[in-house]
């Protein structure tokens, strides 16, 4: 039997009609995907446009389809969001780029700066969340501060979820090698958080 807060329970009483179920996957989710999509986004990119921002676009897209998802396993539903988080990253990155636009164009939401847009998807916006979250902060510090190789094996198994097979095929190696590699990228941060707590 499903805990009522898992993934799948969630998703059922939200396609079945009960909204509050949404801000649950949320509340669930919205770390993982900020520290995803803090990496897929430029340096640049990330210096115009706030991860929240993309967080809310990826949150306010996935409640308007949501209902016709279908979950095939635990990892199918950060995969989904995974992709639209791609999609609304590359519509920022446009929108950056373009020499004349309209900054509401960046603040979908309701705001001061933006009083006639949508409502948040969470009263608890994820700005808000984010700023009091430092352990977001704390972990992007230890994985900025892995090898490149370590830190996006560890973004594929832990925040997209993938299989150690899906991981070898994306990143060019055995699923043996993907083993390895994930292993010791695993056990590079644990030495980082016992090193920080040996502080």
């Amino acid at each position: 039997m499903d805990h009522p807060t898992s993934t799948f329970d969630l998703l059922t009483r939200f396609q079945n009609g009960e909204r509050s179920a949404f801000s649950l996957l949320f509340h669930k989710y919205q770390r993982r995907l900020a520290v995803l999509i803090y990496y897929k986004m430029s340096a640049d990119l990330r210096g115009h446009v706030e991860v929240d921002d993309i967080l809310q676009e990826v949150f306010f897209a996935a409640s308007g389809s949501l209902k016709g998802f279908t979950y095939h396993s635990p990892g199918s539903l950060m995969a989904w969001l995974s992709r639209i988080a791609d999609n609304a990253i590359i519509d920022a990155a446009r929108h950056q780029n373009r020499e004349k636009r309209n900054p509401e164009e960046l603040l979908p939401f309701r705001s001061e700066s933006n009083p006639h847009g949508a409502e948040p998807v969470d009263l608890d916006t994820p700005s808000r969340i984010f700023a009091r979250q430092e352990n977001v902060v704390m972990l992007l510090r230890k994985l900025d501060a892995l090898p490149d190789d370590y830190r996006k094996v560890i973004l594929l198994a832990k925040f997209e979820g993938l299989s150690t097979s899906e991981i070898a095929e994306r990143i060019g190696k055995s699923r043996e090698g993907a083993a390895l590699l994930l292993h010791r990228a695993l056990k590079r941060i644990r030495e980082l958080e016992q090193a920080e707590e040996a502080k």
